[in-house]
């Protein structure tokens, strides 16, 4: 092959190379399989290696990263890169826009609004088209040169005449100099696939993806910050004197290889003159955060047009024009103090973290769920670190991880028991399961726990036994199992704390009026493992009668619609248990008369998640992958091993697979536990 021969076909693989990384990291549209592509970039990698003089800056070779640097450069910013003044409040977002109008004195301004990412800001700086330049936003003045480690970020375009299009070259007239600023981030799959990584290796995980993003950045070897999945989304564009408007400044870069995003109400293509509609959009964007493939942390709102900008002016070190709309703090920094073990209903022991008392999403939070030991383990957690907490919408506040840098070096590991901590039973590990059991049904801490899910709601539904009340039965001695609630009398509970003859009479009425259920309530009061509200309607359509359902045998139990292998199993053990059946009987014994339901055999109806199919990759921390399919199987859903187009759902647990590489690619809707959670118990 002749050099020019060469050289047009290196250009030639040069712009399908960027027309497929675009399709695939822009557009989440692949059009060409991985094999494909690698076989292109390595056939470009073989020619380049033969003819040197070929290789450019822009090359795609050339994202894999170069030899490492001795040192950061600082480097001024053609403009100063500004902080936004923040927004908290409706009523604070009103008050930007009013001043906004009082600058301008202006019948109508049109707003923009934007995610605003929880990233680390870059400028990127074009020179005829090619990226010649990547600086950190630093103190907004000077910045650091990273122009070798953005090279390796996937999508941002290493030539403007590249975005998406297979053409030789640009058809428009670009200005020498742009500059496209915006937020290099992981995605919330690739931060998960990096700490999973990193904690096989035996490093420490990433606290958070803002702290991942800023040290993948920061690596002085370019290669490791190419093998970090980082993205780019774009929010501003300098240079071009043809464009009026921010809102067709992001259309630009996005004509242009550039992302950005829009969804969950948020458009930066459609400004808005109506106030009542911005807030509406940062309403609907705070609603829909946790749906997003990464974090944000509020809006952005920006007058569109660039002359009123110019208008409005800056303060000392913020635009008048532009303002970040906050959201509530889902996530903060605090100690650590201690881990203890809570005691379930079905003996399973979890690790609860006590916390220096913190806010978090409006919530004082001084306690946190840390799952199991594996999980524990899994982020490196010391009592006495200074740890991340979460929280998001309604979920129980979750450890995320430890700030390893705050190490003072007298924090020291959790040790799980061995044995209950609560009746010193020996405890079961399961083969297959995360979860650590106390096998002892007569366990004290199991026993609170039995009594507080047999009066919730949807189970017995006793008004007024909450779990205060709970707690004071059993240690004044008056309850030792279900079936004592309802030899309570209006005394026993008057002369209990803060427990007045009123509320001792409504509560044993309460009780009283409990031992009339149905069947399938009833069943699902008994707090058998696995066995849900739904699964205990089955249970019940299929028996009929209490005293069928105790007769129940294993053979007839898998028969039973909606009732998978372990589910079955889970029935099987508890009617097969001597002190479980002597409860139940007790319970009859005291009164409590399930009212019978029409039997109907193996058909249960319509399951409320029949039609649906998922996909379930990495590892959850509250079941394993065989019960979170049977539990999915036992509302009608369909579960199978490969993502496609027809998927409801793929559920994502720790260190996932390429499965959510492809759903993103079509589409399909990510659940990460907490959505399965949810999910199932609805």
């Amino acid at each position: 092959m002749t050099l020019e021969s060469a050289r047009k076909r290196a250009e030639d693989l040069t712009r399908m190379i960027e027309t497929y990384a675009h399709a695939y990291y822009v557009n989440s549209a692949p059009l060409v399989s991985d094999a494909e592509y690698d076989r292109f970039l390595r056939e470009l990698q073989s020619l380049e290696t033969e003819y040197p003089s070929l290789i450019r800056v822009d090359s795609p070779t050339q994202r894999v990263g170069g030899a490492p640097l001795s040192e950061f450069v600082s480097v001024p910013h053609l403009r100063p890169m500004v902080s936004l003044a923040n927004a908290l409040t409706h009523d604070e977002i009103n008050d930007f826009i009013d001043r906004v109008y009082r600058l301008l004195e202006t019948e109508e301004v049109e707003f923009t609004t934007e995610y605003k990412f929880d990233g680390v800001a870059l400028a990127l700086h074009y020179r005829d088209g090619v990226l010649c330049q990547a600086l950190t936003r630093g103190d907004g003045v000077r910045g650091e040169d990273v122009t070798a480690q953005a090279r390796t970020i996937r999508n941002i375009p290493l030539r403007l005449d590249s975005g998406g299009r297979m053409v030789s070259s640009n058809s428009e007239e670009l200005p020498a100099e742009i500059e496209v600023r915006g937020e290099a981030l992981f995605l919330k799959s690739g931060f998960d696939a990096t700490n999973a990584e990193r904690i096989r290796a035996g490093e420490a995980p990433f606290a958070n993806p803002r702290n991942a993003a800023s040290g993948s950045l920061r690596q002085l070897d370019p290669r490791i910050t190419a093998a970090r999945p980082l993205r780019f989304y774009a929010y501003a564009v300098l240079g071009i004197n043809t464009l009026s408007r921010h809102s067709q400044a992001m259309a630009w870069a996005g004509e242009h290889g550039f992302a950005f995003y829009t969804g969950g109400g948020i458009d930066v293509l459609d400004p808005t003159n109506r106030r009542d509609e911005v807030v509406a959009r940062f309403t609907s964007a705070a609603e829909h955060r946790d749906e997003l493939p990464f974090d944000v942390d509020g809006v952005v709102i920006k007058v569109d047009r660039f002359d009123l900008q110019e208008k409005c002016g800056y303060r000392a070190n913020s635009p008048r024009w532009a303002i970040a709309a906050k959201f509530a703090a889902t996530e903060e920094f605090t100690t650590l103090e201690d881990i203890i073990i809570q005691v379930g209903r079905t003996g399973a022991l979890t690790p609860v973290a006590i916390l220096a008392p913190v806010q978090v999403g409006g919530v004082i939070v001084s306690r946190a769920t840390l799952h199991n030991e594996g999980e524990i383990l899994r982020k490196g957690i010391l009592i006495g670190d200074t740890v991340v907490v979460r929280r998001q919408g309604d979920v129980i506040p979750a450890v995320v991880g430890a700030v390893h840098e705050r190490r003072k070096g007298n924090e020291r590991p959790f040790v799980f028991p061995t044995n209950c901590p609560v009746c010193s039973a020996a405890v079961e590990r399961i083969e297959g399961e995360a979860v650590v059991r106390c096998p002892n049904s007569a366990c004290p801490g199991r026993l609170e726990e039995r009594f507080i899910h047999y009066a919730s709601k949807k189970a017995a539904d006793i008004d007024g036994l909450g779990e205060k009340v709970i707690a004071q039965l059993l240690e004044a001695r008056l309850v030792k199992d279900l079936a004592d609630l309802y030899r309570l009398t209006v005394q026993d509970i008057s002369e209990l704390p803060r427990q007045g003859l009123k509320s001792a009479e409504n509560l044993v009425s309460s009780i009283e009026k409990s031992k009339k259920s149905t069947l399938g309530r009833f069943i699902f009061a008994l707090g058998i493992r696995h066995v849900g509200e739904q699964t205990a309607k089955f249970l019940a359509a299929f028996s009929g009668t209490v005293d069928k359902f105790l007769d129940l045998e294993e053979e007839a139990i898998r028969s039973i619609e909606g009732v998978g292998p372990e589910i079955a199993q889970s029935i099987v053990r508890f009617l097969s248990d001597r002190q479980e059946r002597r409860r139940v009987l007790a319970l009859l014994e005291a009164g409590v008369t399930p009212a019978p339901e029409k039997a109907r055999g193996g058909s249960t109806g319509t399951l409320p998640l029949s039609g649906s199919t998922y996909v379930l990759t990495g590892t959850l921390t509250k079941y394993t992958r065989d019960e979170a399919k049977h539990l999915l199987e036992s509302l009608g859903a369909k579960v199978t091993g490969s993502v496609s187009s027809k998927t409801t759902g793929v559920i994502v647990g720790e260190e996932p697979g390429s499965k959510v590489d492809k759903a993103l690619n079509l589409g399909v809707p990510l659940l990460e536990e907490g959505d399965f959670l949810k999910l199932i118990e609805s």
